[in-house]
């Protein structure tokens, strides 16, 4: 018996494209991404692209039109549906250059909705490059298969954070100092949530009251042993997708 090919092919390339994707749908990619598609992964006429959009689902586009530095994308089905995201972000003080990039990538894979850095009094970091920790978000996106593509914020104040904080959204508060354990407030706070993490020299005691001070704040422990920023967050993360996220059965 003659196997069938796999559609879309296992092989094939996926790719971020900023378009608005559908059936019919044509889409000209250049710069890097052409680049990629034509001389790293030598993709030729009539070859399948796997696409995402971040809100239309992935769909399989046939290659045409290759020259050197383009080439013309044509939507010929939908592979996977819009991504259902949990509504979950994540809160954090700008760190080191690659321990912040690891944070970005991490949390795309781990299915946050939104990345919000959020400059500290004792950040070592001020600025971030929001182009570079999009292009972890969306090359995690690529290699994880999510079709979905977090939110990055502009950097803001914890003081005009806190000041506009929606008042339907849980601030789970990572204080070295003792909160809640983990897993006790995450079991009786349900619903939109966020977690805050600070800097590698965490937060001042005037930010800590601030932050406590706050209606929606639930000051929380993640164990016995102090975490490095990069660390304290993604065990943040992993821990809210697993009792309250899609990684729980019973909250799907």
């Amino acid at each position: 018996m003659t196997a069938i090919p796999a559609w879309p092919p296992q092989s094939a390339p996926r790719l971020y494209v900023a378009t608005a994707l559908g059936e019919g749908v044509s889409v000209q990619v250049d710069g890097n991404a052409a680049h990629y598609l034509i001389s790293v992964m030598r993709v030729k006429a009539d070859d399948i692209v796997l696409l995402f959009d971040g809100r239309s689902g992935e769909w399989a586009a046939r290659a045409r039109d290759i020259r050197k530095r383009d080439l013309m994308l044509d939507c010929v089905s939908q592979t996977k549906p819009p991504e259902t995201v949990p509504d979950f972000w994540l809160c954090c003080a700008p760190i080191r250059k690659g321990r912040i990039d690891l944070i970005a990538e991490k949390a795309c894979e781990l299915g946050v909705a939104k990345l919000q850095p959020v400059l500290t009094r004792r950040a070592v970091v001020d600025k971030l490059n929001l182009d570079r920790l999009h292009t972890h978000l969306v090359e995690a996106a690529e290699q994880c298969g999510r079709t979905a593509l977090p939110e990055l914020g502009e950097m803001v104040k914890l003081d005009v954070l806190l000041r506009n904080w929606p008042a339907d959204r849980h601030l789970f508060f990572a204080d070295e100092t003792g909160g809640v354990p983990i897993g006790q407030a995450l079991g009786s706070h349900r619903g939109p949530a966020a977690f805050v993490i600070g800097p590698e020299g965490g937060f001042d005691p005037i930010e800590r009251e601030a932050i406590r001070a706050h209606p929606c704040a639930v000051p929380v422990s993640l164990g016995p042993r102090i975490l490095r920023a990069e660390t304290a967050a993604l065990a943040a993360t992993a821990i809210w997708m697993g009792l309250n996220g899609d990684w729980n059965e019973d909250e799907l």
